[in-house]
């Protein structure tokens, strides 16, 4: 009968997963709530038309959201994006008897414009509420996904956490030695857009234009929340007990 190899006593030793007695380990979580200004803020914009034809209502919508466009661009550089969203047109029966007969048509067009100047905002806000047939929502306040305010947030996480395990360390005696582990939780982010609830909503329905501008509205800017948590893991050297 053959005999088995030998066992290699040379193999590598697994790492004890809660540290030793001359190696104790120490997990910490490492958290930051920091409070930035808004860098954009977006509104909607909903174009409305009604006509007793399909003709008259794509014809009356066009000019409308032709108006709306041309206003939201003559603020240039102040406006970072423009996109048209949702259009709809579709007939409207009458409510009584069986024929299905229609009595008008309606139709929209649903616009989103991002801006960072906020001085304009107001102003560009009043006007377009003050247009025929157009509903303003916002604004939405928010940070840019690539913000260096992220960036900040997290390496306030990170020094929270050293800080932490730091102390718990110094409380025992001993301290920090190694890190074995620096985990991101992925908690950061601003306040999405949109935001239930929030913002404010204009519209006009009058069957013609004021001759007369609207005050600017005097908008305040809603201070971004950035969270960042992290899990760090530490070595520290024995404690003094």
């Amino acid at each position: 009968m053959r005999e088995p190899p030998p066992v290699s006593t040379d193999a590598p030793i697994p790492a004890a997963p809660h540290g030793t007695p001359d190696a104790p380990h120490i997990a910490v979580l490492g958290e930051a709530r920091l409070e930035f200004d808004p860098e954009i803020a977006r509104i909607g914009v909903t174009v409305s038309a009604r006509g007793a034809d399909r003709r008259s209502a794509l014809d009356d919508l066009t000019r409308r959201n032709a108006t709306v466009l041309e206003l939201i661009k003559s603020y240039g550089d102040a406006v970072e994006k423009l996109e048209t969203g949702a259009f709809s047109i579709s007939p409207q029966l009458t409510r009584h008897g069986r024929a299905e007969r229609v009595r008008a048509y309606q139709g929209s067009v649903h616009l989103t414009a991002t801006l960072t100047d906020f001085t304009a905002l107001g102003e560009l806000t009043t006007r377009l509420a003050d247009l025929e047939l157009t509903r303003v929502d916002g604004p939405w306040w928010a940070l840019r996904p690539d913000s260096p305010a992220h960036g900040q947030a997290r390496r306030t996480a990170v020094l929270e956490a050293v800080q932490r395990a730091r102390e718990y360390a110094d409380a025992l005696g001993g301290r920090l030695a190694a890190l074995l582990e620096l985990a991101d939780q992925g908690a950061e982010g601003a306040v999405p857009y949109p935001r239930a609830g929030g913002g404010l909503r204009m519209a006009a329905y009058a069957g013609a234009e004021s001759t007369e501008s609207a005050p600017a509205l005097d908008l305040e800017p809603e201070r971004q929340t950035v969270h960042a948590q992290v899990t760090a893991r530490f070595t520290m050297t024995p404690p003094t007990l």
